[in-house]
This record gives structure tokens, C-alpha cells and sequence, in this order.
């Protein structure tokens, strides 16, 4: 058995930036580098791609990754991942966005631990401070409020906790969810097959499925930068911090 496998969701119709799983990174496409990046994990004992578009396959197999084709017609990446945890012999999948590409190998090791150490929990999700007051209001950035023991009481796009009603000086945590997320397989399995929730559908968070259904989600935090690529701006940007990308060298 596999016992930690990672699933790359991506597929080429992105609503906000068609496309961009081959967009080109210094002389990768987007989705290798993540990829190569998440393969360079030693607790991860295997990665594959899930996808809709053949071209995206070719994209990995061209350089000997594993990829497997999807149905086109799954709302949320946590259900492409899913629909391949179906088929899989592992105990622990974890979900890595295809728009990703700075994503450090390091940061999954903490993410599945509490997992491989308490046999009850069934998820943990990764989250980071937000740097400044333009991710804060920035729809693209889902956010996150957490109880003391860092399990997720609630996602929204807009800004929570509320600033406006916060004690003047009071210094208010401010987190954002990366969307790299571990799942218990048989809990995956059974999350996709959960209904749509209430507020699910309003805040266009997958997530809160889960908690909207009772289960606790764990939160854990990296301090390490994880650039999202949602438009042609993020991708610049994306590729300025990979020029200085140790990383880079790892790999490429």
C-alpha cells in the first residue's frame, strides 16, 4: 500500500485564468513544477495528476510523472481528487492545487502528521498569515478563523475576523487557507458523496461541507510563501520568487 499519496487536480477551463496548468515558468509548465516539487517529499510515496484534458496527461507523462483522466463534470478539485482516491491502496491523500508552484515539499511533512498520529482525526489544511490588507479583502483569498486548538470554525472569501468591530490596537490574527488539504482516504471518499451545504454554496468553500456535517477540520500553519496563481499578475509574480528559488535547482 501507497500509505501517502498526493493528487494534483488541474484542468485547463479555469473560469478566472484558462489555461494556466501549461502555462510556462522558466521553462516548465505550471503543473510540472508542482509536480517535481511535491515528489521531493520523502513522506509522500507517490503523486499523480487528475485531469479532464488529455493535453494536461501529455503535459506529465511527457516527463515520466503519473497522470490519470477524470470526469469533466466535478464542481470542486477535492471531488477530482475523490473520484481517483476511489481507486487508490492508501491511507492518507493529500490534495496539492495545480496552481501551486512554489509549493515546498517540506510544508507536507507537518500537514500529514497529526493525521499518521491521531487515528481519529480524518483532515488537516494548511494555512499561513495573510501579509497585508490587499489579500485581506481579496475575494481569491479564502480565509480562515480558528478555535485555541487550531481546528477551523469558519472559511469565507470576504474578511473575517471583522477589523472594523476589533478593539482599536487589538492585534487580530489574520489567516489565510492554502488549499492544500490531507485527507483520511475513507473520509475523502465520503466527503465528495456528502450534500452540498448552506453555506458552502454562499462562500463557495468546499470545506465548510465538512464542517457543516460535524467533522473537525485541523488546521496547520507554514511559514513558508505559497503563491497562488489565479491570474496573469500572480504568474509574474509566481516566477519573479522562483528566479530566487533554491529549490529550482533541485529539480529543474
Amino acid at each position: 500500500m501507497d500509505k501517502i499519496v498526493a493528487v494534483i487536480p488541474a484542468r485547463m477551463a479555469s473560469s478566472r485564468f484558462p489555461g494556466k496548468p501549461l502555462k510556462p515558468i522558466l521553462g516548465l509548465s505550471m503543473v510540472e513544477h508542482v509536480r517535481r516539487r511535491v515528489s521531493l517529499c520523502p513522506q509522500v510515496n507517490k503523486v499523480i495528476v487528475a485531469t479532464c484534458d488529455r493535453e494536461i496527461v501529455e503535459e506529465v507523462e511527457r516527463f515520466g510523472g503519473e497522470a490519470v483522466m477524470t470526469s469533466d463534470r466535478h464542481e470542486h478539485c477535492s471531488d477530482r481528487v475523490a473520484e481517483v482516491a476511489e481507486v487508490l491502496d492508501a491511507e492518507i491523500i493529500i490534495n496539492v492545487q495545480g496552481d501551486m508552484p512554489l509549493i515546498r515539499p517540506e510544508t507536507l511533512e507537518p500537514l500529514v502528521a497529526p493525521l499518521v498520529q491521531d487515528k481519529d482525526l480524518v483532515c488537516t489544511d494548511m494555512m499561513g498569515a495573510i501579509e497585508d490588507d490587499s489579500e485581506f479583502i481579496n475575494p481569491n483569498v479564502v480565509k480562515v478563523v480558528v478555535d485555541t486548538s487550531k481546528y477551523a470554525l469558519y472559511y469565507s472569501r470576504e474578511p473575517i475576523p471583522s477589523l472594523k468591530k476589533a478593539p482599536s490596537g487589538y492585534d487580530m490574527p489574520r489567516y489565510k487557507q492554502f488549499g492544500v488539504i490531507a485527507f483520511r482516504r475513507d473520509f475523502l471518499i465520503k466527503f465528495a458523496g456528502l450534500p452540498k451545504t448552506p453555506l458552502e454554496r454562499i462562500e463557495s468553500v468546499d470545506m465548510l461541507r465538512a464542517l457543516e456535517h460535524g467533522y473537525k477540520i485541523r488546521m496547520v500553519s507554514t511559514l513558508y510563501p505559497v503563491v497562488g496563481v489565479d491570474t496573469q499578475e500572480d504568474l509574474e509574480l509566481a516566477t519573479e520568487f522562483m528566479k530566487k528559488d533554491p529549490l529550482l535547482s533541485r529539480y529543474n
